[in-house]
């Protein structure tokens, strides 16, 4: 990949879908329930996979979201198709993932398939840097509003 552009075809498409907690097997999900994490983007997946050293793009709409192709892709297509689950068209969004290089190896020993690619993915979702933001900011604003609530709580008076 030395400046190349790469072909994510003959890559991994991973969904959120497949290790969203919310979903049933049914809708998706290919991990247990247990293994699961509630809700995840496509950026939390892709920033995943980055800190597992495993290539990836992200395929919001017809265009890949690959630096040294977005430019291109702008001006070739104005007209854009979302990519999305098809069991849950509602979703946009899906990251391809690249598990074995082009000679055969694996660009992280640890990971062979696609579900132990999930599974490890499921495990890092919950500790990403903009979910635990998301966390800490309701908690502590909720703690400040039940504390500066003066008086009884009773009725008003007339």
């Amino acid at each position: 990949m030395n400046g190349e552009v790469p072909n994510i075809k003959k890559w991994v498409v991973f969904y959120p879908v497949y290790i969203n907690s919310k979903k049933t097997v049914a809708e998706g999900r290919r991990i247990s329930l247990a293994k699961a994490c509630e809700n995840p983007t496509c950026v939390e997946i892709a920033d995943c996979c980055n800190h597992l050293k495993v290539p990836n793009a992200i395929e919001v709409c017809s265009c890949v979201i690959c630096d040294a192709i977005v430019e291109m892709w702008r001006r070739m297509r104005p007209y854009l198709i979302d990519k999305a689950y098809p069991r849950d068209f509602m979703q946009r969004g899906r990251v391809r993932v690249q598990l074995k290089k082009e000679d055969g190896t694996l660009w992280n020993p640890a990971i062979s398939s696609r579900k132990q690619l999930m599974l490890q993915v499921a495990e890092l979702v919950p500790r990403h840097p903009g979910r635990t933001k998301k966390q800490e900011a309701p908690s502590t604003s909720s703690a400040a509003a039940g504390s500066s609530k003066p008086g009884k709580g009773g009725r008003k008076k007339r």
